[in-house]
């Protein structure tokens, strides 16, 4: 399975016994590791002496193929879910996909002063989370989940990460079916968890929002009873999500709140605005665009206040904070910004990305791929998209790209602000568009913002205009 969960770090050893007590697995023929084992890993493309590989199998591959070709590659050791012929020491297990998340929740419990918190929602998450990220490691070494390592098999492999140094850890919880969250909620065992927010992100999967507030609520059934829940006060789901906390603590952040903004003042690549807190209240200068950020720093506040952090900390952390690769990254090329959205795409983050365009210089072009995993409402979702993106005060142009932008477009004609949108059903055939639109513009500035969800790979397409700019 080839994903990028490599960490650069040296990771704590792992001895053969541990590998056998966290697994409940067994040696096969008595045949037993000696020595350190450094890291446990599941991309056979990197294993290598003292590592031990684990083997995952998925509907469409089974690393037990790559067994063999990793022991010729030096690595002595495999953990499987039945024994396979290669000369290498193998420790048989029920489930390798559950042996990882017994090895993750293990490493956990090796470390019980950590302070940890977990979040969920349908957008926000990643950018909260580098909020947290920036807060937290001023003060004191934290593990932060890395990428889109938030699922049943990237969160047992962040676990895996942790060092004695650590003294916090933020971790993104995911939802892509019922019962993920309370799976790594159970592993990771936070002392503050909560959600940002009820969207509309993978909504085939669940069969509507309800179903969705369902499966992000799990978050809540594993936090230290002496914990602290954090709830969004101003959600539709606020009344529901607020059904499933079961600590006594419990902080919310929104308007209506315990911790929420005022004065806020959006400009074009940041804002500004009072931060209003059961500790008293400060002005923070936030480097993010848009409102919906200003959202994920009151969140970022009420997550790091319940861990204990101090007011002025929070304020110098978020004011010090970056955003992740892909997630609102300002790049000015020549007379022309280019604003990168693309790391992914939901219908929420999609008309938040629309405001913050709003707010740029000169021509607006807002290019947008199709939005995934929306299920059968995915034509409707981006009928209502074309609809509200054209109909947004100051975007010039919008320019839809993929399968379902003629149902974008139909969207964009129900207005009368239609000819604002056109509709391709590949890359290729929009750039020569985004070309003329520039020289037909020409002296004039213009700002593009590209976005889309992970697969439409829309980067590309922003790449292949940079280069001609």
């Amino acid at each position: 399975m080839h994903t990028s969960t490599t960490s650069t770090v040296p990771l704590e050893p792992w001895s053969a016994t541990e590998l056998a007590e966290a697994t409940q697995g067994y040696w096969y023929l008595d045949q037993v590791p000696q020595g350190e084992i450094k890291r446990i890993l599941t991309d056979s493309r990197y294993a290598e002496l003292g590592d031990a590989f684990l083997a995952l199998k998925g509907e469409r591959f089974d690393a037990h193929e790559f067994v063999a070709q990793v022991a010729e590659k030096g690595c002595q050791i495999a953990i499987v879910s039945h024994p396979v012929e290669a000369n290498i020491c193998q420790l048989v297990v029920d489930d390798t996909r559950l042996a990882l998340g017994h090895l993750g929740a293990y490493r956990r419990a090796q470390h019980p002063q950590l302070k940890v918190i977990a979040l969920t929602g349908s957008s926000g998450k990643t950018t909260t989370k580098e909020m947290l990220g920036s807060i937290l490691t001023r003060l004191a070494p934290a593990l932060i989940t890395r990428g889109n390592l938030n699922n049943d098999l990237g969160v047992p492999m962040m676990l895996l990460e942790l060092r004695s140094e650590h003294q916090y850890a933020v971790m993104e919880l995911g939802a892509s079916h019922q019962g993920e969250i309370d799976y790594t909620s159970s592993l990771v065992q936070p002392q503050v968890a909560g959600i940002l927010n009820i969207g509309t992100a993978h909504l085939g999967e669940f069969g509507g929002r309800d179903g969705i507030c369902r499966a992000k609520s799990e978050i809540y059934h594993h936090i230290d009873p002496a914990g602290t829940s954090i709830v969004p006060a101003a959600d539709d789901f606020t009344d529901t999500i607020r059904l499933a906390v079961r600590t006594e603590h419990c902080l919310s952040f929104g308007q209506g709140g315990e911790v929420f903004a005022t004065d806020v003042e959006l400009l074009a690549q940041s804002a500004v605005f009072t931060l209003n807190t059961p500790q008293g209240s400060r002005v923070v200068n936030l480097p993010f665009a848009g409102e919906h950020n200003v959202h994920n720093a009151e969140a970022a506040t009420a997550f790091a206040l319940a861990m204990g952090i101090a007011l002025e900390d929070i304020v110098a952390g978020l004011e010090l904070a970056q955003g992740a690769k892909g997630r609102l990254n300002f790049i000015q090329k020549n007379n022309h910004l280019l604003i990168d959205d693309t790391y992914n795409a939901n219908p929420t983050s999609m008309r938040a990305a629309a405001q913050v365009l709003a707010q740029q210089q000169g021509i607006k072009v807002m290019v947008i791929g199709d939005i995934g995993e929306l299920g059968d409402t995915a034509a409707q979702q981006h009928y209502m998209l074309g609809r509200d993106l054209v109909s947004v005060s100051g975007i010039d142009f919008v320019v839809a790209v993929g399968e379902f932008a003629p149902a974008t477009q139909e969207g964009a004609r129900s207005t009368q602000y239609g000819k604002k949108l056109q509709a391709f059903l590949n890359q290729e055939q929009a750039l020569p568009l985004l070309l003329s639109l520039i020289k037909t513009h020409q002296p004039q500035s213009m700002s593009f913002l590209f976005k889309g969800s992970r697969y439409t790979h829309m980067e590309t397409l922003m790449a292949d205009l940079m280069e001609k700019v």
